[in-house]
């Protein structure tokens, strides 16, 4: 579907696929702004949501700005462009974290999307039916049955990960049951820090378009073998009897060979490149950020035997209910006064 200009609407519906990707407790901690000159959509970082306590180095907010980011390539594609993207194009302008610049028409043997100009990659086969996916893809808290995923979906999904320029690998049972032990330790020291709870706590909201209501939440599993994040412990208002999860969890392990704020990004797109195919594929996912948030433990997360380089994400994955949806802000509520418009 190819359009003709740029105009408001369609800016509105570009700025609000980005805004669908997921974020660390539904923070949405981007913006939007168009440069009308060069038809290139800025994505900066909202800094003042951004978590100061459980994420001091803004490492989940890049990753939460790299998945938007990857949403606005597809949505790009989808509506007939080429996307262009740019990450940290301006060392001027830290905040401005990364561009697409909507070019010529896709050809129709790439990706919708593609990499970024200064880190070429393997691009995937095109798929157009991304961008409808993109609208259905949430977390979901809830059990996941015992249904194996094939194995050409699992490569598909290593795939997807390797054409943003990072890695996804899927430990074996006893190398997961370590990555379970390592996030449960992670969940008992967040329960149990004051700064982080009352940081955390301000994120779980009813009637809000941000945040997470109660009805995301989900219980916890009554063998403590799947070590979800455990809202109740913040608000016990949801408490949620526990309940029994899958035996085999299937965890996949999103790392990259470097750890710079690019690296950051670039997992980002992977992360949302890789829940997509995912969605797309009947699967359903949840992330387990716990451990990623206490520096010693991020580092034993790293297994040089399956060369997991630096872990940005450890993903869960299975078939079962769909669970409910987080809510979204308006795209207008994210989207600023186009560069070089006069204001009114």
């Amino acid at each position: 579907m190819r359009t003709t200009a740029l105009d408001a609407a369609t800016l509105e519906k570009l700025v609000s696929a980005a805004i669908a990707a997921p974020s660390i407790h539904n923070t949405q901690p981007w913006r939007f702004r168009l440069d009308p000159l060069t038809t290139t959509v800025e994505v900066r970082a909202a800094t003042e949501r951004a978590l100061r306590t459980t994420d001091p180095l803004a490492r989940a907010l890049h990753l939460s700005v790299g998945a938007a980011v990857f949403n606005l390539r597809v949505a790009v594609a989808h509506f007939g462009w080429e996307p262009v993207p740019r990450l940290l194009p301006d060392p001027a302008e830290p905040g401005l974290l990364a561009s697409v610049r909507l070019a010529g028409p896709v050809p129709g043997d790439r990706s919708p999307g593609g990499p970024d100009e200064h880190h070429p990659a393997h691009r995937p086969p095109h798929r157009p039916e991304l961008y409808d996916v993109l609208w259905r893809r949430h977390s979901s808290r809830l059990p996941f049955s015992d249904r194996p995923l094939p194995a050409d979906v699992l490569a598909e999904l290593t795939e997807a990960a390797h054409a943003e320029g990072a890695r996804l690998t899927l430990p074996d049972a006893l190398a997961t049951e370590r990555l379970m032990e390592l996030t449960a330790e992670a969940e008992r020291r967040s329960v149990g820090d004051p700064a982080r709870r009352q940081e955390s706590r301000r994120w779980i909201r009813e009637g809000a378009p941000d945040g997470m209501p109660g009805r995301v939440l989900g219980p916890q599993d009554v063998t403590g073998r799947v070590p979800l994040r455990d809202f109740s412990a913040l608000r016990p208002e949801h408490y949620r009897p526990a309940v029994a999860f899958e035996r085999n969890p299937v965890i996949a392990v999103l790392s990259t060979a470097h750890d710079r704020r690019a690296d950051w990004l670039r997992a980002g797109q992977a992360l949302e490149h890789v829940l997509l195919v995912a969605t797309a594929h009947g699967a359903r996912t949840s992330l387990l950020h716990q451990a990623l948030e206490w520096p010693d433990l991020r580092w034993v997360l790293r297994d040089p035997r399956d060369r997991m380089e630096h872990v940005q994400m450890l993903i869960r994955l299975g078939y079962g209910p769909d669970g409910p949806a987080s809510p979204r802000r308006p795209a207008a509520q994210v989207t600023d006064e186009a560069r070089g418009t006069a204001a009114t």
